[in-house]
């Protein structure tokens, strides 16, 4: 007895030579008639540019983004602060991703990172966010990954928007996990015109 995939592949080669005998051949007719086999390939087609055209879009929102971020370089630490005057740390990371994607993040780092996906640390791209237990409690710092194993953010009182090496031993043993900012987060507020 012939598989459906085998059906399908003798209808795409045109494979029906002898008068159909069964039902299995009588498919495989209808199916070159109706050349859904072709139809399949299309749709295949259509979703592949589609996924394809997605990843691009987010490739260039997260670029948009670390390119946004490093323009605050040297904005100094405010504790609650949230603009260009100074942020705090999970202050700058809601900022950036407000402004460049135009998602809103939650306002304390352990909430942004409850609010975001887990994501493996070999598995960090530009854009995703990294965590530290900077306080003896679990994801008290955030900061961006720019990549090449380096993060953005505004430290602590007295500093800067600055740009850190993860595998500085600090920042290694403080290490608390990654997590990627998904597209179902919150949109930001647009303000309504008057």
């Amino acid at each position: 007895m012939k598989t459906w995939l085998s059906l399908i592949l003798l209808a795409a080669a045109g494979a029906h030579a002898a008068p159909p005998t069964s039902a299995e051949d009588d498919i495989g007719r209808f199916m070159a008639e109706k050349k859904l086999v072709e139809r399949i390939d299309q749709v295949r087609v259509t979703v592949g540019e589609k996924v394809s055209a997605g990843a691009n879009t987010v490739a260039l929102k997260t670029s948009e983004l670390v390119v946004n971020a490093m323009g605050f370089l040297g904005v100094p630490y405010r504790r609650g602060g949230s603009n260009a005057d100074g942020f705090d740390c999970s202050g700058f990371v809601r900022a950036m991703y407000e402004q460049t994607v135009g998602l809103m993040l939650p306002r304390r780092a352990n909430e942004q990172a409850a609010a975001t996906q887990k994501i493996e640390r070999q598995d960090l791209q530009p854009g995703d966010l990294v965590f530290f237990n900077t306080m003896r409690k679990a994801f008290s710092h955030v900061g961006i990954y720019v990549g090449d194993n380096k993060f953005i953010h505004s430290p602590k009182p007295g500093a800067q928007v600055r740009v850190e090496d993860m595998g500085v031993a600090y920042w290694k043993t403080r290490f608390d996990g990654a997590r990627r900012v998904l597209d179902g987060a919150q949109p930001a507020q647009q303000p309504t015109q008057p």
